[in-house]
């Protein structure tokens, strides 16, 4: 026994349960609280959706038995949101309606039950120790911070929650798709499954599905015989049978031909694999993982994926999220990689200045991680050995997307508040013209400015940006006597 399980014994609320009731009915709140007291468990209520989810993000919660109609707001709706937090409670939805629409909804937003308040307490009784049972047993099993995540960088709450899926993962043999953009790092996530698995001394067999040659799709994965087809000199073993005892992981599984896929599942569901030209099956005991950037379901739909291939490799799913949506990992992953890939902490390697890093920020990032890392490979190439990375040595495209994101966000300048008329940055009714021209001017005054800031006074690229001939730029910075940078 480890100093952290002793620890643990010891401990009287490491085991403790906590529960919390979101209900506006203040005598239902008093009527569960006794009940669950009892049963030895710590309560807690709230009578707004809001203070409730003040009280699960200031403290951790278990079971959380949710009301449908709230002051101000709905239970249903809010069950995606709550189930976003970092261990996230086991969700009871009570109700005064016997709503089976809403019993259905609650049942696809992943709630551990749906009970109407008017049925027996036994019922709630009965609920709340199946869903402790089932917070226990997961309590017990191994956490995000128990697992290696050998290249996996990021603290978003969307690389987080993947990063519980995959220690979820790592505790059985079931089937794992792993969904995400193209660039997302479905493969790192994939291997991270594999390697804290009790697989990870076997073989990780990767089959890009999309670089299959079609005529050898077969052979590729199920291996061949001598003089099986024209060509084939010598036997071949399949990669389904070199990931024995190991993991099978398919990349972009979408991309999988249709005819080939009654035969994957054959293999999948029963382990043997009959390699092209042999009369006799082999065994091979792997685990699957496959990812895609495709969106499944859909493909199933348009009959151009099998439904029941579908179904097999959906056990658990793994999707992750494009970085655009986790903007505070943009500089962690930058700054990882130009630690490991560039030496950024050591003589001559390339340093990123604040500025750069913002700018690495704002850009939105459509390749996802891949492109990000492409470009920091890009720029370092170009600076050379012991550069400080400036905002100009990213490429024209991220540089040109950012001016304009700036400028989309930046509040349109208005006229002095003296003018009680002006409407906007339409001309208004009661707005006379000269002052709509003064208006007009201000706004182009501040745009150019802004222009002149974002290029550091590059006049050629803030040409490019702006569509404006050398001629009329220059023309408006001396009309509104703006000056470029001296080294531009």
């Amino acid at each position: 026994m480890t100093a952290d399980e002793n620890s643990d014994m010891n401990d009287p609320n490491a085991d403790k349960i906590e529960v919390l009731i979101i209900d506006d009915d203040s005598q239902v709140c008093r009527f569960l609280s006794k009940i669950f007291t009892g049963m030895g468990y710590s309560v807690s209520h709230e009578l707004t959706l809001t203070r409730g989810l003040s009280h699960m993000i200031s403290g951790s919660v278990d079971i959380l038995f949710l009301d449908v109609n709230l002051p101000d707001g709905n239970g249903l709706e809010a069950i995606e949101t709550i189930r976003q937090f970092p261990f996230h409670p086991e969700i009871i939805v009570i109700t005064a309606d016997d709503n089976v629409d809403g019993a259905e909804i609650a049942m696809k937003s992943r709630a551990w039950d749906y009970i109407p308040k008017t049925g027996s307490s036994k019922n709630f009784r009965f609920a709340l120790e199946r869903a402790v049972e089932y917070r226990r047993q997961k309590k017990t099993r191994r956490t995000r911070h128990d697992i290696s995540r050998e290249g996996i960088v990021g603290e978003s709450q969307g690389i987080l929650k993947c990063l519980e899926k995959v220690a979820v993962a790592t505790h059985s043999d079931i089937p794992v798709l792993v969904t995400g953009e193209t660039g997302t790092g479905k493969e790192l996530f994939s291997k991270a499954i594999h390697f804290n698995s009790a697989r990870y001394n076997e073989p990780f067999v990767v089959v890009d599905c999309t670089a299959l040659p079609e005529h050898l799709v077969e052979s590729t994965i199920f291996g061949h015989t001598r003089d099986a087809f024209t060509g084939a000199n010598r036997d071949k073993t399949g990669l389904m049978k070199i990931a024995d005892k190991g993991t099978l992981f398919l990349d972009e599984v979408g991309e999988l031909p249709f005819e080939v896929q009654k035969k994957f599942l054959r293999a999948l569901q029963e382990k043997k694999i009959r390699p092209l030209g042999s009369k006799s099956e082999i065994h091979s005991d792997f685990r699957l993982i496959c990812a895609t950037h495709r969106n499944l379901e859909e493909m199933v739909n348009k009959g151009k994926f099998r439904e029941d291939l579908f179904f097999r490799i959906v056990s658990l799913t793994v999707h992750l999220p494009s970085l655009k949506d986790r903007e505070d990992d943009v500089t962690l992953l930058a700054t990882n990689h130009m630690k490991v890939r560039h030496g950024a902490d050591l003589q001559n390697g390339c340093i990123m200045s604040r500025p750069f890093m913002e700018e690495l920020r704002i850009y939105d990032w459509p390749g996802n991680v891949r492109e990000l890392f492409n470009t920091l490979d890009r720029v370092c190439a170009e600076a050379g050995d012991g550069a400080t990375l400036f905002p100009h040595h990213l490429p024209e495209h991220i540089r040109a997307f950012n001016v304009r994101h700036r400028f989309n966000a930046q509040p349109r300048e208005t006229p002095a508040s003296g003018h009680p008329g002006f409407s906007g940055s339409d001309p208004g009714t009661k707005e006379t013209l000269p002052e709509f021209k003064d208006h007009i001017e201000l706004t182009k005054a501040g745009y150019v400015r802004k222009l002149m800031a974002v290029t550091q006074g590059n006049v050629k690229e803030s040409c490019r940006i702006s569509g404006l001939s050398r001629g009329h730029l220059y023309r408006l910075m001396k009309q509104y006597d703006i000056s470029p940078n001296a080294d531009s």
